[in-house]
């Protein structure tokens, strides 16, 4: 327990600003403005107070198989909390990593983002108490992060720092174990004693998007195309990725981001701007190709041994999902299909993603 409570205090103590912001949305156009400029970048088009007032949210999403394919396996349960604040004097070390990132620049759009998290992923026969040599091994992740997003020209450069703790410390059991008691009435997880052992977990994530490279209007509404390409460092992940975005909305609605989500799954920062009657939709879809050098959560320990499984290569995430918004709040539900991870794996694994935005 003390060191879970230093690693989140190393978290908290990250916050010391420096770096003074001017009130500037990162991806908001000013109420009434014109959507998107053919003539002009993004960053040019980037206002100088927030949409309605309101510059900051909170996004919670959960994600879940049962809420998937109604499995009970993998990556079983993610929760994140995520603060974005579009008016916050950029901290320290927020500062220090942008100086060593060549591809990310700091301007006057940048703004900050805050989260933590807790991810579990467990074998096929959760009610096993031995640990399947064929299967992945238990393991959970508790972890706190601070991110940066900014335009530059016509992309959305993303960047991301996250400390945590992989093993018991992370809670897994705990968690688990109550959820399926007292909110799901499954069964009760009996592995937990195979879990990875201990570890501090450090990971740098990096992604840029171009969120109209390919854009058409007609009716009232917009459709979009918009490729990305990312990669992550750490003992927790490294990889390198991909992939594609599509999307439909009503042009009202033009200037909203796709769901913030769970490591790694598709790009978005959750923002989305509030129609001038207060309702608005979009439907979206998209691939996301890894090239996998390291995932923990199939390799194992990094200093001590532990159990382990053969990864693939190459794993591909293809989602579809929709989002409602309502005055200044947006739910959003994604479903992704991942292919498969490791060797001896039977089938690819599907899950789902509820996500709650409050912009206040």
């Amino acid at each position: 327990m003390k060191r879970l409570l230093l690693t989140f205090g190393l978290v908290l103590a990250f916050q010391a600003p420096v770096y003074a912001q001017d009130d500037v949305a990162a991806i908001a156009p000013a109420s009434g403005e014109k959507v998107i400029e053919k003539d002009k970048t993004l960053e040019e088009q980037v206002p100088v107070v927030a949409v309605n007032g309101r510059k900051n949210f909170f996004t919670l999403g959960y994600e879940n198989d049962l809420i998937g394919a109604g499995t009970d396996s993998d990556f079983t349960n993610g929760v994140r909390l995520s603060y974005f604040d579009i008016n916050q004097d950029l901290p320290w070390l927020a500062m220090k990593i942008a100086d060593i990132i060549p591809t990310f620049r700091v301007n006057q759009t940048t703004s900050v983002f805050y989260s933590v998290g807790q991810n579990m992923y467990t074998p096929k026969e959760i009610s096993q108490r031995t640990q399947d040599p064929d299967d992945r091994p238990w393991a959970a992740f508790l972890y706190g992060s601070m991110g940066m997003a900014t335009l530059n020209d016509n992309r959305i450069d993303e960047l991301e720092a996250t400390i945590g703790v992989v093993g018991p410390y992370a809670l897994g059991e705990q968690t688990q174990k109550a959820v399926h008691k007292h909110i799901t009435n499954s069964p009760t997880p009996k592995g937990w004693s195979n879990q990875l052992e201990n570890e501090p977990a450090l990971m740098v994530s990096w992604r840029r998007r171009y969120p109209y490279w390919a854009k058409y209007e007609t009716h009232g509404y917009m459709m979009s195309a918009s490729p990305s390409i990312g990669a992550s460092l750490g003992n927790v992940y490294t990889h390198a990725n991909a992939g594609m975005t599509f999307s439909l909305r009503p042009s009202k609605s033009a200037w909203e981001d796709t769901p913030l989500r769970v490591r790694p799954a598709m790009p978005g920062t959750g923002f989305f701007s509030t129609p001038e009657d207060g309702w608005g939709w979009a439907l979206f879809a998209g691939v996301d190709g890894r090239v996998v050098g390291r995932n923990i959560f199939l390799d194992g320990n990094t200093f001590t041994d532990s159990h382990s499984v053969d990864k693939k290569p190459f794993v591909l995430d293809g989602n579809v999902g929709v989002s409602f918004t309502f005055e200044n709040t947006r739910v959003s539900y994604t479903l992704t299909h991942r292919t498969k991870e490791f060797d001896g794996q039977e089938k690819g694994h599907v899950f789902g993603a509820l996500s709650l935005t409050y912009k206040f």
